[in-house]
């Protein structure tokens, strides 16, 4: 039992409504405030007036902790005295542009938790390590060739996945389109890139299993979702060296990461003419959604949260 006052940038990423639905399952009562936004989903600082502001009014209530979710939700979780903190770090908050704020406010809060060993080490302080969950039984393997009826998908092409929105540059989908136009040069047989993004997470499994590899040429990752969430599925992936996705795949025969674009294509090749009927799902069973949240309910314990309590 324990009650939390969750902050947040974006209360419909898919990541933290599985966090919250995971904790709610222990027992925990999640109430959310998060920013609000313009109709075209832009945050300007009058909307992090307003989110401030909120915050202050529901720290007035009878909550156990704070715990803010990304940095930039940390200045208005300080600002109430009345409850202990504790800040979650997603990647591209210490990472990118906001890192010296998310640092400062992680210097503040009583307890955080990054996504990654290499995220850790960006601090001057300790930190819990708890990568986001994935949904085991949602991503689980299923035939292939179903998938790819279900979505019109060519039986016969050699299907490379972006999982992501082509426009967000810190994905750097142009590096994609060139890796993948490089290995279909060296390849006798058609190879077809394809995205995903602003379909229903619940769609997402569907998507990893109709494909041959997964290719992520993000620029900074933390620990993303996206990798985890493929390898359940069975889906190798092939990777820039960002945030933890090598610790999931080294000891992977199809999958791996990358030092450069040369290494890129070389691995893609390979994979793609290999075709694996399987592999990774072993790498990821222990990063199951009810494990993450036991976890994250004992550093709410350790930050000072003395009525949180966990069912069973």
């Amino acid at each position: 039992m324990g009650d939390v006052l969750m902050l947040v940038t974006n209360e419909d990423a898919s990541f933290y409504r599985q966090q919250v639905d995971a904790l709610e399952e222990l027992g925990l009562n999640c109430d959310t405030v998060a920013v609000p936004n313009s109709d075209d989903g832009t945050r300007r600082l009058r909307h992090y007036a307003r989110f401030y502001g909120a915050t202050l009014r529901k720290s007035l209530s009878e909550y156990d902790v704070v715990h803010a979710n990304y940095g930039l939700t940390a200045p208005a979780a300080l600002a109430q005295r009345r409850r202990p903190v504790v800040l979650s770090l997603w990647g591209s908050d210490l990472l990118g542009a906001y890192g010296r704020l998310s640092t400062w406010c992680a210097n503040r809060c009583d307890e955080v938790i990054v996504m990654s060993d290499a995220m850790a080490t960006e601090l001057d302080r300790d930190a819990h390590v708890i990568p986001h969950g994935v949904d085991m039984e949602r991503f689980s393997p299923t035939a292939q060739a179903s998938a790819r009826d279900e979505l019109g998908w060519d039986q016969n092409a050699r299907i490379v996945l972006f999982p992501y929105d082509p426009e967000r540059p810190i994905k750097d989908f142009p590096r994609a389109r060139a890796v993948v136009d490089d290995a279909a040069s060296r390849l006798d047989a058609h190879v077809a890139l394809r995205t995903v993004s602003g379909v229903d997470h619940g769609e997402i499994p569907r998507y990893m299993n109709a494909t041959d590899v997964m290719l992520l040429t993000s620029r900074r990752e933390g620990s993303p979702n996206t990798v985890k969430e493929a390898l359940a599925c069975n889906c190798p992936v092939v990777s820039t060296d960002v945030g933890d996705v090598s610790n999931y795949v080294e000891a992977l025969d199809y999958s791996g990461v990358c030092a450069d674009d040369d290494e890129l294509v070389e691995r893609l090749v390979a994979t793609l003419r290999a075709a694996p009927v399987s592999e990774g799902r072993e790498q990821v069973t222990a990063l199951g959604l009810s494990e993450m949240a036991r976890n994250i309910a004992s550093v709410y314990r350790r930050a000072g949260a003395q009525g949180v309590t966990v069912d069973g």
